[in-house]
């Protein structure tokens, strides 16, 4: 465990709007662009990219279902997805991620997997805590052990994309971007799907609909599955330790922890920050404010547990895995703006497949062909988005600027998830779905003004 990772050597100085550098004019072989894949940091970030997606669902679209089943309306459970804030204000702690030694574990594991390992004990007692809570019964100590699962998830988060950062050069970083998404997505669909099957399988035949022991052994299962990445932790090296210029006093630590990683962002980009800031804000808009409601969708269509499970399971993870890989391969050939592109055009049309979806009904066939379109479309965008917003980065300050902008990501989305479920009481999943596509239509102006604003390097 004494070995290191090479710190990247890509320039942190010069503005670059879109990060498509001249090197992309010079077309790589396929061969050697697939070649990536089999690298040892590039299969770690799958593995890394599993823990990292767990516990997501398992504080969305996953508890959505468990509480819709257990009976909670719909406006609580839209209300309930602000839990989800907790990942767009991780950048007020990522300084302290990205600075502050843990005692003893930093000196054993190095200051990005000590944190990485800190947070997976996290989630794992949270997820356990919430899996012996009834919400039936009551709903508040659900709501704060899922606050719990998402604050560890955010900080496993700031550390995870640190660590990403750190292991290779900015060439190789769309290539990790796509493999970590894919493990992301991986785990996705087990929290998802593998949650729902579980649960379904540990159902007392002839039973009430809504029992807590399925929901319970779903979520136990769960936490065991976070070892994985507690493990990979626990095998892999540390990035190269770069060097921290020691602070003098209190007031020079919190500078050079808090406003320093601001201010370089801003002295890079000048007044071009406020485009990527704006399109960072943005970009997932469409999926983001849909997917909380999806799963109360299936279960008002009358989808059963297994039904959904199945699906997303078989063609949820195929379509993410060539998702994935092709976002990551695509934006190795064409260039990062590109795919950026293509992802926004793709993630708010596949909200109008369910919309469509809506009005069908409860057919097996055509929720096999939303959720394939749907997955293939957010592992294409998810895959150039990560790439985006590492190549923004300065590697003097990757925690804390990565958290910043992964944040922003989520804050205006997540605030205006909250009202979807009294926007579907007002209006239909129908009329809900056509306007989370409509709002992904600001996201294509800007990606076209970012792609212009450098369009040397976009070519």
């Amino acid at each position: 465990m004494s070995d290191k990772l090479p710190i990247s050597t890509a320039s942190t100085t010069t503005p670059q709007l879109a990060p498509d550098s001249a090197a992309v004019a010079v077309k790589k072989p396929w061969r050697e662009v697939w070649k990536v894949y089999a690298e040892a940091a590039t299969l770690r970030m799958l593995l890394l990219g599993f823990s990292a997606g767990l516990p997501l669902l398992l504080v969305f679209g996953t508890l959505s279902f468990w509480l819709r089943e257990a009976g909670i309306d719909r406006t609580t459970i839209g209300y309930l997805s602000w839990v989800g804030l907790a990942y767009a204000f991780k950048w007020v702690w990522a300084p302290l991620v990205d600075r502050l030694p843990i005692p003893l574990l930093t000196r054993l594991l190095g200051r990005r997997r000590s944190w990485l390992l800190l947070s997976q004990f996290t989630i794992m007692a949270a997820l356990v805590s919430m899996a012996m809570t009834d919400p039936r019964v009551s709903l508040m100590p659900v709501v704060w052990c899922a606050l719990a699962v998402a604050f560890g998830s955010a900080t496993q988060d700031i550390a995870l994309d640190a660590y990403r950062i750190e292991s290779a050069d900015i060439e190789r970083q769309a290539a990790l971007a796509a493999s970590y998404q894919t493990g992301y997505r991986i785990a996705m669909i087990w929290a998802g799907a593998g949650a729902l099957w579980i649960a379904a399988r540990a159902e007392v035949p002839n039973a009430a609909l809504y029992q807590h022991g399925a929901w319970q052994t779903a979520y136990l299962v769960m936490a065991a599955s976070m070892l994985l990445g507690v493990f990979t932790v626990l095998f892999s090296p540390e990035p190269q330790a770069r060097e921290l210029k020691p602070s003098r006093n209190v007031a020079e630590w919190l500078r050079g922890a808090l406003v320093e990683p601001f201010a370089d962002f801003l002295s890079r980009y000048g007044k071009q920050a406020l485009l990527i800031l704006a399109l960072i804000s943005v970009y997932r808009i469409s999926d983001v404010v849909m997917g909380i409601m999806a799963n109360p969708f299936y279960v008002d269509m009358g989808y059963t547990k297994d039904e959904v499970a199945a699906v997303t399971k078989i063609y949820g993870v195929i379509m993410t895995l060539v998702g994935a890989f092709v976002g990551g391969a695509l934006a190795m050939r064409f260039g990062v703006m590109k795919v950026l592109m293509l992802g926004a055009v793709l993630s708010a049309g596949s909200n109008l497949l369910f919309a469509w979806l809506a009005t069908v009904g409860h057919d097996v066939n055509a929720l096999i062909a939303v959720i394939s379109a749907d997955n293939l479309s957010s592992g294409i965008a998810s895959a150039a988005f990560i790439a985006y917003l590492s190549s923004l980065t300065n590697i003097n300050y990757s925690a804390t600027q990565y958290a910043l902008f992964s944040s922003m990501m989520l804050l205006l989305p997540k605030f205006l998830a909250g009202y979807s479920g009294r926007y579907v009481d007002a209006f239909g999943y129908t009329h809900f779905f056509t306007a989370t596509a409509l709002l992904g239509l600001p996201v294509l102006l800007l990606v076209w003004l970012a792609s212009r604003s450098n369009r040397p390097a976009a070519q």
